[in-house]
């Protein structure tokens, strides 16, 4: 039977949790911007995957072994950090100002896809949110993996509606964004959000 004032505390929590700008956030902003809603959707998607991915891994308890791991975890947080400086650093060096004739930049299709998907899977800190934010909602006599795992699919479709109002709203100025100048500013600073949230990830203690 489900607890629906516990439920309602979660959606609520999940809710402001998932309207906080992060390296997500910045990242289907830009794909919508730049490259179209096309690609802003495979980002999210890409998020939203890895997110799942992670609430699967916490349900199953491997993200409590993470979190007990010192080793584990400094691996998967430094490879996450890596990977986000390197998009960053890839941004700020060469922004992108050559467009395709369709109007957009020039990539490789589903590659906004496996960044949305990389960029989760590679941050342990969503690992362990779920492990420790999602079983203070669970009600008691209930099974906790299944459970959490559904809770986790809840906060996937918030932050999936919460990218579709996004991609809405920035879509309409995409001509404009389009412009090389415009596309240049975007990509280099995205860049410096990727980078610093990578320096963040490398140095955080928090665990």
């Amino acid at each position: 039977m489900i607890d629906l004032p516990l439920l309602l505390a979660f959606l609520a929590a999940a809710s402001v949790l998932t309207i906080t700008p992060g390296v997500d956030t910045a990242m289907v902003l830009r794909a919508a911007a730049v490259e179209g809603r096309r690609s802003a959707a495979l980002a999210a998607f890409g998020v939203a995957l890895g997110c799942l991915c992670w609430g699967a891994i916490a349900a199953l308890g491997l993200g409590a072994l993470l979190r007990a791991s010192e080793v584990g975890y400094a691996v998967v947080k430094f490879a996450g950090a890596a990977y986000l400086v390197a998009l960053g650093v890839r941004l700020l060096a060469k922004p992108r100002t050559a467009l395709t004739e369709a109007g957009r930049p020039k990539g490789r299709p589903g590659g906004a896809f496996w960044r949305g998907v990389f960029t989760n899977l590679l941050n342990p800190k969503v690992g362990l949110f779920y492990v420790t934010f999602l079983p203070q909602f669970v009600p008691p006599h209930r099974g906790v993996a299944g459970y959490s795992f559904g809770l986790a699919c809840l906060h996937v479709a918030l932050t999936l509606a919460w990218f579709a109002v996004l991609i809405a709203a920035t879509a309409p100025v995409g001509k404009f964004l389009l412009r090389p100048k415009a596309v240049k500013i975007l990509d280099r600073l995205t860049g410096g959000i990727f980078v610093a949230f990578g320096i963040r990830l490398a140095t955080s203690t928090v665990r």
